[in-house]
């Protein structure tokens, strides 16, 4: 008889598995259903009918309803987890992120990313930050997604760690894929082909106000609906987006890893609630997401916890005749309403406090009202 042998594979990376230069081309492949974006639709009510009319989509350009673009960051920040940041210790920032070319039912989409930088911690060597860049391809080649985040990693190399090392040099890698190479500048607006030159939409009955100059510098938005997060509810999405991050699904893990002793919410997934939260009041008449930056979650979110958001007008600016550009500073808080604490005293897009959960810088595209009206 054999001796026999016992392997316990691990995932993820630590600091000292990670290569500056080095690219990881991940796991899951993933086919765009109707079932997925059906439920996503409905975790996130996101009222923008690009997302859900199919007439709306096509009588601006596109072929059909486009997928919510915080699906796609979800599905490709998930499918980087397993190469990435199973071993992280938290998720630290969202840089740059951007939505090049519309995604439909039918796409199939594969992930990579790329090491931007590795460090140590200054002040706790036991730990460090690890950036990296992550892009979303269709079946064509075409990016739909691509942003870089931060993940805060245990210092050190994992044991029994699962990934094999790649075969090409650092020196290799980055002569091929340099780093920065290909990457849109945050300023650089960003419009998918299809997008129509003339702005005809219609004004449809019971559409929410919200042309280009409805918005101006300073305003703020405190959105009146909040969101429960449930416990069935943030686990299914999890493993609906395939997040392979034991924190967010192992109560086991959670208790005897996580400093909150339970399993925590899917940062993404709380950035998708908290932009929806807002949408109605801002971006439901919007013509693309021109992207996200500067993002960051202050706090963890935990099932029970009710969400809120807040937005405020950072910047308005002209595009072209029949569209304008609007950057909002999003917030998103937990249990207790932005009025409330506005009451307080508290400043919500510059104080740190408890309650504060995200954060994050959006630009949209926006018709002008003259825009709008004129296929009436």
């Amino acid at each position: 008889m054999s001796e026999q042998k016992i392997h316990a594979p691990q995932y993820g990376r630590w600091l000292d598995d990670f290569r500056v230069g080095e690219i990881f081309h991940h796991l899951w492949e993933v086919t765009l259903d109707d079932g997925l974006l059906g439920l996503c639709a409905a975790a996130f009510l996101d009222p923008n009918p690009l997302y859900a009319s199919r007439r709306f989509a096509c009588e601006t350009g596109f072929r059909e309803r486009v997928v919510q673009p915080l699906v796609l960051m979800n599905l490709a920040l998930s499918a980087s987890v397993h190469d990435v940041s199973e071993q992280a210790i938290a998720h630290l920032a969202y840089i740059n992120l951007r939505f090049p070319n519309a995604a439909y039912v039918g796409d199939t989409l594969s992930f990579t990313s790329q090491v931007v930088s590795v460090r140590v911690s200054d002040s706790k060597p036991d730990r460090g930050v690890v950036h990296v860049r992550t892009t979303g391809l269709n079946q064509d080649g075409l990016p739909v997604v691509t942003f870089e985040r931060k993940a805060l990693i245990p210092a050190g190399k994992l044991a029994n760690r699962a990934h094999p090392d790649s075969a090409e040099t650092v020196a290799a890698l980055e002569a091929a894929n340099p780093v920065g190479a290909n990457v849109a500048a945050p300023a650089e607006v960003i419009l998918p082909n299809e997008l129509a030159s003339e702005i005809t939409i219609a004004h449809w009955p019971g559409r929410p106000r919200g042309g280009f100059e409805d918005f101006a510098e300073g305003d703020i938005y405190l959105h009146s609906n909040g969101r429960t997060i449930g416990e069935s509810e943030h686990m299914q999405l999890t493993m609906l987006t395939r997040n392979s991050h034991p924190l967010h699904f192992d109560a086991v893990y959670a208790r005897e890893r996580s400093f909150m002793q339970a399993r925590v919410v899917c940062g993404p997934l709380v950035f998708a609630w908290v932009a929806s939260l807002a949408s109605r009041d801002t971006t439901a008449n919007a013509l693309w997401d021109l992207g996200y930056d500067k993002g960051t979650h202050p706090a963890p979110v935990l099932a029970g916890d009710t969400l809120f958001a807040a937005s405020k007008v950072l910047e308005t600016r002209q595009h072209d005749e029949q569209t304008g550009i609007v950057k909002f500073h999003l917030v998103g808080v937990k249990n207790d309403k932005p009025a409330a604490l506005m009451q307080t005293g508290t400043d919500l897009f510059q104080d740190k406090f408890a309650q504060k959960v995200f954060e994050i810088e959006r630009e949209v595209l926006l018709p002008k009202r003259r825009a709008v009206k004129k296929s009436q």
